[in-house]
């Protein structure tokens, strides 16, 4: 399977462990994600119309010092799988996601037509942040998910119903769980246990297989069985309430 991811540094984040996760469990899988941190699908429009090489180009959870144009990194390889996404601090209005998600796709069903769309839906701040209560003006991140949510589901109907990656879902079921840290520093998710229950949502929405008993364990920092236990079961849980016929 062949995945292309074109995002920012939250697409970063949910695809660092993926490859090694499938890799565990047999599955030969291709990531990639091309990505400019804090971009915004307004951003990618302009850089998709002026085939602009602004993108670093991250392979297998690596990166490779390699710069590439949405076009280039599209026409690189036969893509299973392209997933959109828009910048967290724009992802609760869907207004901003008009025209820019429609028209990448648009491109990207030119230049990579046998690929499969899929929604990579982002997830809240932490709560009591800065960024969550001063910059967006949320008291709640509970809130900031529900927005998110939302404006997903409209983002993912405009492309014709495609496959969401609940992401954001996940991090609420590992809060509800009573996990802490699961952001680095408000915003991106952790270098263990977040990054890892990305990864694991990103594997499940993609394979089809479970993610509960993978056997992955090669993290940036510790993370221990107990979390790795919980890490399994939410994203399971967030999955779960995904699946799309």
């Amino acid at each position: 399977m062949k995945v292309l991811a074109i995002g920012n540094s939250f697409s970063n984040d949910a695809m660092r462990y993926l490859h090694g996760i499938a890799k565990s469990e047999g599955c030969d899988m291709k990531t990639v994600n091309i990505y400019i941190g804090g971009c915004p699908l307004s951003r990618h429009y302009v850089n998709m119309n002026n085939d602009a090489a602004e993108y670093d180009f991250e392979y297998n959870g690596d990166r490779t010092g390699i710069k590439v144009s949405i076009r280039q990194a599209l026409q690189s390889d036969i893509w299973d799988v392209v997933t959109f996404q828009q910048v967290s601090s724009q992802s609760m209005d869907y207004e901003t996601y008009v025209p820019y998600l429609g028209a990448l796709a648009e491109y990207a069903a030119f230049h990579a037509p046998k690929a499969k769309f899929m929604i990579h839906q982002t997830w809240a701040y932490e709560q009591g942040s800065a960024r969550l209560n001063n910059e967006l003006g949320y008291k709640d991140q509970a809130d900031m998910f529900l927005d998110l949510k939302a404006s997903y589901e409209k983002a993912a109907e405009s492309l014709g119903g495609v496959q969401i990656i609940p992401c954001g879902e996940a991090f609420q079921e590992l809060i509800r769980a009573g996990v802490d840290h699961i952001h680095r520093d408000t915003f991106h998710a952790s270098l263990g246990i977040g990054r890892y229950t990305l990864g694991l949502v990103w594997y499940e929405i993609l394979t089809g297989k479970s993610c509960i008993g993978n056997t992955f364990c090669d993290f940036d920092v510790p993370v221990s069985k107990e979390e790795i236990e919980i890490a399994q079961k939410c994203a399971h849980a967030a999955v779960s309430r995904y699946i799309t016929a």
